[in-house]
């Protein structure tokens, strides 16, 4: 499509105006777009990712992070220390995540309110997934009545989680 103010240029620059309840809309080149002032409410995202885990972790750039407890020399992996990470928020490969967890584990906490994932598993492995998880949950609720001697709760939720195993293994 040709923009159909100069008739020279592709128009590149699609705007949809909504005023008093009537949709306009126009389909404009960049530099017809610029002289017509179409651009000027366009605002660049100034938030990242990096912006996010920076600030959560109270680096802005000329200070250092708090620290907690003794400071790991770098990755044995890929050789990132936890300051660099603290500066630009990303971790250099998976060993980071064993190397910095003690420090990881509250900021995990922090921005999805926990360390593991609970959310939507793909259809095609749900059933596998969904067994497992829940013979996981009530493993732990398994521990939780035998540490307070229910000993017949923790039976029912043994013989429950044996049938989930038998089921999972197929």
């Amino acid at each position: 499509m040709i923009c159909p103010e100069c008739g020279k240029r592709p128009a590149t620059v699609h705007v949809t105006k909504i005023v008093n309840n009537q949709r306009t809309e126009m389909h404009l080149c960049q530099q017809c777009a610029q002289e017509k002032g179409e651009l000027d409410f366009m605002i660049e995202p100034k938030f990242s990712i990096q912006d996010l885990l920076t600030g959560m972790l109270g680096y802005e750039g000329g200070w250092e992070p708090t620290r907690v407890g003794p400071e790991p020399n770098r990755c044995k992996l890929c050789g990132l220390s936890y300051r660099e990470f603290a500066r630009t928020g990303r971790l250099g490969c998976g060993e980071c995540y064993r190397q910095f967890g003690n420090r990881l584990e509250p900021l995990l906490r922090r921005i999805h309110g926990s360390t593991y994932h609970s959310g939507k598993v793909p259809k095609r492995a749900g059933g596998t997934a969904r067994l497992k998880r829940e013979i996981e949950k009530l493993r732990a609720e398994l521990q939780q009545h035998v540490d307070r001697e229910e000993f017949e709760q923790a039976a029912r939720l043994r013989d429950r989680i044996r049938k989930l195993e038998v089921q999972l293994n197929g």
